[in-house]
Protein backbone atom coordinates (compact mmCIF):
# COMPACT_ATOMS: atom_id res chain seq x y z
CA UNK A 1 0.00 0.00 0.00
CA UNK A 2 2.85 2.51 1.30
CA UNK A 3 4.70 1.80 -2.17
CA UNK A 4 1.52 2.60 -3.96
CA UNK A 5 0.77 6.13 -2.32
CA UNK A 6 4.40 7.02 -2.79
CA UNK A 7 4.45 6.79 -6.61
CA UNK A 8 1.06 8.28 -6.40
CA UNK A 9 3.22 11.34 -4.90
CA UNK A 10 5.54 11.51 -7.13
CA UNK A 11 3.15 11.16 -10.16
CA UNK A 12 1.28 14.14 -8.65
CA UNK A 13 4.62 16.16 -7.99
CA UNK A 14 5.44 14.80 -11.79
CA UNK A 15 2.56 16.00 -13.23
CA UNK A 16 2.83 19.66 -11.43
CA UNK A 17 6.24 19.93 -12.71
CA UNK A 18 4.91 19.27 -16.11
CA UNK A 19 2.08 21.76 -16.21
CA UNK A 20 4.70 24.47 -15.53
CA UNK A 21 6.04 24.36 -19.36
CA UNK A 22 2.91 25.82 -20.74
CA UNK A 23 2.93 28.37 -17.92
CA UNK A 24 6.81 30.15 -19.10
CA UNK A 25 5.86 32.82 -21.02
CA UNK A 26 7.14 36.45 -21.64
CA UNK A 27 7.12 37.02 -18.05
CA UNK A 28 9.96 35.27 -17.73
CA UNK A 29 11.72 37.13 -19.86
CA UNK A 30 10.73 40.43 -18.16
CA UNK A 31 12.15 39.22 -15.73
CA UNK A 32 14.83 37.66 -16.63
CA UNK A 33 15.72 41.39 -17.67
CA UNK A 34 14.75 43.29 -14.59
CA UNK A 35 17.46 40.92 -12.99
CA UNK A 36 20.09 41.61 -15.33
CA UNK A 37 19.19 45.36 -15.90
CA UNK A 38 19.36 45.40 -11.69
CA UNK A 39 22.42 47.55 -10.27
CA UNK A 40 21.90 45.52 -6.88
CA UNK A 41 20.69 42.64 -5.70
CA UNK A 42 17.70 39.85 -5.63
CA UNK A 43 15.87 39.72 -2.39
CA UNK A 44 13.65 36.49 -1.74
CA UNK A 45 11.13 37.01 0.65
CA UNK A 46 8.11 34.76 1.66
CA UNK A 47 6.87 32.97 4.83
CA UNK A 48 6.60 29.20 5.43
CA UNK A 49 7.10 26.48 2.80
CA UNK A 50 7.40 29.55 0.77
CA UNK A 51 10.42 31.38 2.82
CA UNK A 52 12.37 27.67 3.22
CA UNK A 53 12.08 27.74 -0.92
CA UNK A 54 13.00 30.68 -1.26
CA UNK A 55 16.04 30.38 0.61
CA UNK A 56 17.03 27.55 -1.43
CA UNK A 57 16.54 29.89 -4.69
CA UNK A 58 18.82 32.45 -3.03
CA UNK A 59 21.74 30.24 -2.48
CA UNK A 60 21.21 29.18 -5.87
CA UNK A 61 21.50 32.26 -7.64
CA UNK A 62 24.70 33.26 -5.29
CA UNK A 63 26.43 30.52 -6.29
CA UNK A 64 25.58 31.03 -10.09
CA UNK A 65 26.49 34.19 -10.22
CA UNK A 66 23.60 36.46 -8.99
CA UNK A 67 23.77 38.45 -5.63
CA UNK A 68 21.02 37.94 -3.85
CA UNK A 69 19.95 37.16 -0.17
CA UNK A 70 16.49 36.02 1.85
CA UNK A 71 14.55 38.65 3.89
CA UNK A 72 11.69 37.05 6.46
CA UNK A 73 8.58 39.33 5.77
CA UNK A 74 7.64 39.74 9.81
CA UNK A 75 11.56 40.28 10.90
CA UNK A 76 11.30 42.55 8.17
CA UNK A 77 8.36 44.45 9.60
CA UNK A 78 10.55 45.35 12.77
CA UNK A 79 13.65 46.83 11.67
CA UNK A 80 14.98 44.26 8.83
CA UNK A 81 13.29 46.53 6.08
CA UNK A 82 16.82 48.83 6.57
CA UNK A 83 19.00 46.21 4.30
CA UNK A 84 16.70 46.75 1.69
CA UNK A 85 18.15 49.22 -1.08
CA UNK A 86 15.75 51.19 -3.38
CA UNK A 87 18.25 49.41 -6.37
CA UNK A 88 17.44 46.18 -5.14
CA UNK A 89 14.62 43.47 -6.95
CA UNK A 90 12.51 41.67 -4.53
CA UNK A 91 11.30 38.35 -5.37
CA UNK A 92 8.02 37.18 -3.56
CA UNK A 93 6.44 33.48 -2.99
CA UNK A 94 2.81 33.16 -2.45
CA UNK A 95 1.06 30.32 -3.39
CA UNK A 96 -2.24 32.57 -3.08
CA UNK A 97 -0.72 35.46 -3.31
CA UNK A 98 -2.62 36.96 -0.55
CA UNK A 99 -0.37 35.76 1.99
CA UNK A 100 -1.01 38.73 4.80
CA UNK A 101 2.64 38.94 6.30
CA UNK A 102 4.03 39.42 2.76
CA UNK A 103 1.55 41.63 1.17
CA UNK A 104 1.78 44.10 4.40
CA UNK A 105 5.13 44.77 2.74
CA UNK A 106 4.14 44.97 -0.71
CA UNK A 107 3.32 49.31 -0.80
CA UNK A 108 6.96 49.96 1.09
CA UNK A 109 8.75 48.01 -1.40
CA UNK A 110 6.78 50.25 -4.11
CA UNK A 111 7.29 53.48 -1.97
CA UNK A 112 11.29 53.09 -1.52
CA UNK A 113 11.23 51.96 -5.94
CA UNK A 114 11.84 48.56 -5.72
CA UNK A 115 10.51 46.43 -8.85
CA UNK A 116 8.76 43.43 -8.17
CA UNK A 117 8.54 39.75 -9.28
CA UNK A 118 6.25 37.83 -7.69
CA UNK A 119 6.17 34.16 -7.97
CA UNK A 120 2.74 32.75 -7.17
CA UNK A 121 0.21 30.13 -8.32
CA UNK A 122 -2.42 32.66 -8.44
CA UNK A 123 -1.94 35.24 -11.03
CA UNK A 124 -5.25 37.26 -10.50
CA UNK A 125 -4.23 37.83 -6.51
CA UNK A 126 -2.85 40.88 -4.73
CA UNK A 127 0.69 39.59 -5.12
CA UNK A 128 0.19 39.20 -8.66
CA UNK A 129 -1.24 42.64 -9.66
CA UNK A 130 0.93 44.64 -7.61
CA UNK A 131 4.45 42.94 -8.73
CA UNK A 132 6.21 44.61 -12.21
CA UNK A 133 6.32 40.36 -13.28
CA UNK A 134 4.73 37.44 -12.78
CA UNK A 135 6.28 33.89 -12.99
CA UNK A 136 3.21 31.56 -12.63
CA UNK A 137 3.54 28.41 -11.10
CA UNK A 138 -0.19 26.67 -10.50
CA UNK A 139 -0.52 23.02 -10.03
CA UNK A 140 -3.45 20.94 -10.70
CA UNK A 141 -3.29 19.93 -7.27
CA UNK A 142 -0.97 19.10 -4.09
CA UNK A 143 0.05 15.84 -3.32
CA UNK A 144 -1.41 16.42 0.38
CA UNK A 145 -4.76 14.32 0.34
CA UNK A 146 -6.31 17.01 2.24
CA UNK A 147 -4.84 19.62 -0.55
CA UNK A 148 -3.20 21.62 2.99
CA UNK A 149 0.08 21.05 2.95
CA UNK A 150 2.22 22.84 0.01
CA UNK A 151 3.66 19.73 -1.71
CA UNK A 152 3.47 20.26 -5.62
CA UNK A 153 3.09 23.42 -4.99
CA UNK A 154 6.55 23.92 -3.53
CA UNK A 155 8.26 21.86 -6.21
CA UNK A 156 6.66 23.75 -8.99
CA UNK A 157 8.38 27.14 -7.20
CA UNK A 158 11.25 25.54 -6.44
CA UNK A 159 11.59 24.51 -10.06
CA UNK A 160 10.89 27.69 -11.44
CA UNK A 161 13.42 29.10 -9.18
CA UNK A 162 16.13 26.77 -10.78
CA UNK A 163 14.58 27.49 -14.04
CA UNK A 164 15.45 31.39 -13.53
CA UNK A 165 19.06 30.76 -11.97
CA UNK A 166 20.16 28.80 -14.77
CA UNK A 167 18.85 31.16 -17.27
CA UNK A 168 20.59 33.84 -15.65
CA UNK A 169 23.83 31.87 -15.73
CA UNK A 170 23.40 31.52 -19.37
CA UNK A 171 22.98 34.89 -19.75
CA UNK A 172 26.16 36.69 -18.16
CA UNK A 173 28.23 33.79 -19.50
CA UNK A 174 28.94 32.15 -16.01
CA UNK A 175 31.44 29.67 -16.27
CA UNK A 176 33.43 26.45 -14.63
CA UNK A 177 35.88 29.01 -12.77
CA UNK A 178 33.13 31.48 -11.58
CA UNK A 179 31.97 28.41 -10.32
CA UNK A 180 34.69 27.33 -9.04
CA UNK A 181 35.83 30.90 -7.42
CA UNK A 182 32.53 30.76 -4.87
CA UNK A 183 32.66 27.16 -4.36
CA UNK A 184 36.09 26.43 -2.75
CA UNK A 185 35.21 23.63 -0.65
CA UNK A 186 34.38 22.05 -4.48
CA UNK A 187 38.19 23.03 -5.79
CA UNK A 188 39.92 21.70 -2.83
CA UNK A 189 37.64 18.79 -3.62
CA UNK A 190 39.13 18.76 -6.63
CA UNK A 191 41.90 19.38 -6.14
CA UNK A 192 42.01 16.86 -3.35
CA UNK A 193 42.03 13.90 -6.35
CA UNK A 194 44.86 14.77 -7.81
CA UNK A 195 47.79 11.89 -7.33
CA UNK A 196 50.62 12.98 -5.08
CA UNK A 197 53.50 13.32 -7.75
CA UNK A 198 50.87 15.89 -9.68
CA UNK A 199 51.43 18.47 -6.79
CA UNK A 200 54.98 17.76 -4.74
CA UNK A 201 58.11 19.26 -5.46
CA UNK A 202 61.00 17.65 -7.08
CA UNK A 203 64.08 17.94 -8.10
CA UNK A 204 66.20 20.97 -6.90
CA UNK A 205 63.13 22.66 -5.19
CA UNK A 206 63.58 19.74 -2.32
CA UNK A 207 65.61 21.13 0.53
CA UNK A 208 67.62 18.06 1.51
CA UNK A 209 70.85 17.55 3.79
CA UNK A 210 73.02 14.82 5.14
CA UNK A 211 73.14 13.46 8.67
CA UNK A 212 76.18 14.57 9.42
CA UNK A 213 76.10 18.19 7.59
CA UNK A 214 76.54 21.33 10.15
CA UNK A 215 73.29 22.45 11.65
CA UNK A 216 73.94 25.82 10.53
CA UNK A 217 74.02 24.72 7.31
CA UNK A 218 70.78 23.20 7.40
CA UNK A 219 68.92 26.33 8.49
CA UNK A 220 70.31 28.32 5.52
CA UNK A 221 68.83 25.95 3.27
CA UNK A 222 65.74 26.64 5.27
CA UNK A 223 65.39 30.03 4.64
CA UNK A 224 66.32 29.85 1.72
CA UNK A 225 63.68 27.13 0.54
CA UNK A 226 61.20 28.10 2.99
CA UNK A 227 58.50 25.05 3.66
CA UNK A 228 59.16 25.07 6.33
CA UNK A 229 61.35 21.92 6.95
CA UNK A 230 64.65 20.21 5.54
CA UNK A 231 64.83 16.03 4.67
CA UNK A 232 67.63 13.96 6.05
CA UNK A 233 69.00 11.56 3.25
CA UNK A 234 71.43 8.54 3.42
CA UNK A 235 73.89 7.70 0.59
CA UNK A 236 70.94 6.20 -1.32
CA UNK A 237 68.29 8.64 -1.09
CA UNK A 238 66.32 6.96 1.60
CA UNK A 239 64.69 9.66 4.17
CA UNK A 240 66.65 9.04 7.43
CA UNK A 241 65.05 12.27 9.38
CA UNK A 242 63.19 15.82 9.10
CA UNK A 243 64.68 19.18 10.51
CA UNK A 244 61.73 21.56 11.62
CA UNK A 245 61.25 25.18 12.13
CA UNK A 246 59.44 23.87 15.13
CA UNK A 247 62.82 21.66 15.84
CA UNK A 248 65.02 24.71 15.89
CA UNK A 249 62.99 27.05 17.77
CA UNK A 250 62.65 24.02 20.47
CA UNK A 251 66.82 23.81 20.16
CA UNK A 252 66.92 27.69 20.33
CA UNK A 253 65.12 27.69 23.42
CA UNK A 254 67.38 25.13 25.42
CA UNK A 255 70.57 26.27 24.07
CA UNK A 256 71.40 29.70 21.88
CA UNK A 257 74.45 27.92 20.89
CA UNK A 258 74.06 25.59 17.55
CA UNK A 259 77.69 25.95 16.51
CA UNK A 260 79.30 22.51 15.92
CA UNK A 261 75.89 20.91 16.11
CA UNK A 262 75.07 18.42 13.52
CA UNK A 263 72.04 17.73 11.73
CA UNK A 264 71.75 14.24 13.09
CA UNK A 265 71.66 15.93 16.84
CA UNK A 266 68.51 17.77 16.21
CA UNK A 267 66.54 15.87 13.53
CA UNK A 268 63.40 13.91 14.15
CA UNK A 269 64.18 10.61 13.13
CA UNK A 270 61.68 8.29 10.73
CA UNK A 271 59.60 10.99 9.29
CA UNK A 272 56.37 10.05 7.76
CA UNK A 273 56.36 9.35 3.89
CA UNK A 274 53.60 8.48 1.30
CA UNK A 275 54.27 6.89 -2.15
CA UNK A 276 54.13 9.41 -5.08
CA UNK A 277 51.01 7.47 -6.79
CA UNK A 278 48.87 7.96 -3.79
CA UNK A 279 46.21 10.88 -3.97
CA UNK A 280 46.53 14.26 -2.47
CA UNK A 281 43.65 13.07 -0.35
CA UNK A 282 45.48 10.03 0.77
CA UNK A 283 48.13 12.85 2.00
CA UNK A 284 45.95 15.00 3.40
CA UNK A 285 44.51 12.38 5.69
CA UNK A 286 48.35 11.12 6.91
CA UNK A 287 49.22 14.80 7.91
CA UNK A 288 45.92 15.42 9.66
CA UNK A 289 46.72 11.70 11.42
CA UNK A 290 49.90 12.47 12.60
CA UNK A 291 49.76 16.23 12.93
CA UNK A 292 52.41 17.22 10.41
CA UNK A 293 52.53 19.42 7.50
CA UNK A 294 55.50 17.95 5.87
CA UNK A 295 55.54 14.20 4.18
CA UNK A 296 58.63 13.11 2.20
CA UNK A 297 57.25 11.65 -1.00
CA UNK A 298 58.89 8.43 -1.97
CA UNK A 299 59.05 5.70 -4.89
CA UNK A 300 58.97 2.16 -4.68
CA UNK A 301 62.71 1.51 -3.61
CA UNK A 302 61.80 3.87 -0.78
CA UNK A 303 63.95 6.64 -2.47
CA UNK A 304 62.90 10.24 -1.87
CA UNK A 305 61.71 11.89 -5.44
CA UNK A 306 59.64 14.94 -3.75
CA UNK A 307 58.18 16.57 -0.73
CA UNK A 308 55.00 17.52 -0.14
CA UNK A 309 53.53 21.09 2.28
CA UNK A 310 50.13 21.03 3.12
CA UNK A 311 50.19 24.40 1.24
CA UNK A 312 50.93 22.68 -1.97
CA UNK A 313 47.71 20.23 -1.43
CA UNK A 314 45.83 23.52 -0.62
CA UNK A 315 46.25 25.55 -2.84
CA UNK A 316 48.28 28.96 -1.64
CA UNK A 317 47.03 31.35 -1.15
CA UNK A 318 43.22 30.07 -2.03
CA UNK A 319 42.70 28.23 1.49
CA UNK A 320 43.38 28.58 5.53
CA UNK A 321 43.35 25.97 7.85
CA UNK A 322 44.31 25.63 11.53
CA UNK A 323 46.20 22.18 12.63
Amino acid sequence: MSIAEAKKVIQIEADGLLSLLDQIDPQFDKAVDMIMSCPSRVIITGIGKSGIIGQKISATLNSTGTSSFFLHPVEAMHGDLGVVDSNDIILAISYSGETAELNILLPTFKNRGNKLIALTGNPNSSLAKAADAVLSAKIPKEACPLGLAPTASTTAALAIGDALAVVLLNTKKFNESDFRRNHPGGSLGERLKAHVFEVMLTGDAIPTVSETALLTDAIQILNTRNIGAVLVLDEKKHSIGILTDGDIRRLVVKSSDLGGKTVSETMTPSPKTITEDLLAADALSIMQRHEVTVLAVVNEQKEVTGILHLHDLLGKGEFSVLI
